[in-house]
């Protein structure tokens, strides 16, 4: 048991009475993944708090319910192979390699790259590909995925995430011109095309 045990279960029964987070396999995610190693030490009294938080560079780590919720929709199997857009500090990133078979994550700002890298290694994630780059044009040399997950705002579907999902395949992101305008869709690639579904307001960083 660590000191923030409580402070864990008490987020999850949040997600679970209301924000209405149904996936068991999201919530023992959220459970076991300790969201107080992914913040600095001073906001570590913060870490299970209804909230986004800051981490370096302007960034920040999502909101639990944004983090679950967006899991949630890519409907995430063991044997998902899915690609992360905006690793941040690698929160996000370590719920998705609890509940998938290999996750490739991207990040454009080399030290949050380089801590994100370090907190998971240390916390033994085996099936976690993480590189420093542009994540607009995702990462073709392991497509196709299972779903592909937006961590930043974006003013439009970029064409080349579409192009890289498998038929079945689910992309969640932000869409809108600012944060004030951000919804967040899930599309899903069919065989005829794509189904988009709109989930509500929301606001990431561009």
């Amino acid at each position: 048991m660590d000191e923030f045990e409580i402070s864990r279960k008490k987020m999850v029964e949040i997600l679970r009475g209301k924000y209405k987070i149904r996936d068991e396999g999201v919530l023992s995610a959220m459970l076991q993944i300790r969201r107080d190693l992914f913040v600095t030490s001073a906001l570590k009294a913060q870490a299970y708090k209804d909230n986004a938080l800051p981490i370096a560079s302007n960034q920040t780590v999502s909101q639990p319910y944004i983090v679950a919720k967006m899991t949630e929709l890519l409907e995430l199997s063991p044997n998902s192979k899915v690609l992360e857009i905006g690793a941040g500090s690698g929160y996000q990133t370590a719920i998705l390699a609890s509940l998938a078979g290999q996750v490739f994550a991207i990040e454009r700002i080399p030290n949050l790259a380089n801590e994100a890298q370090e907190r998971l290694n240390r916390l033994g994630f085996t099936n976690v590909t993480l590189a420093c780059a542009d994540g607009t044009n995702g990462w073709k040399n392991f497509a196709p995925f299972d779903g592909i997950l937006v961590a930043a705002g974006s003013p439009h579907l970029p064409e080349p995430l579409l192009s890289q999902l498998k038929i079945g395949g689910k992309l969640v992101i932000p869409i809108g011109q600012d944060q004030k305008t951000q919804n967040l869709y899930r599309v899903t690639r069919t065989a005829n095309g794509f189904q988009t579904e709109d989930f509500g307001a929301c606001a990431f960083v561009p």
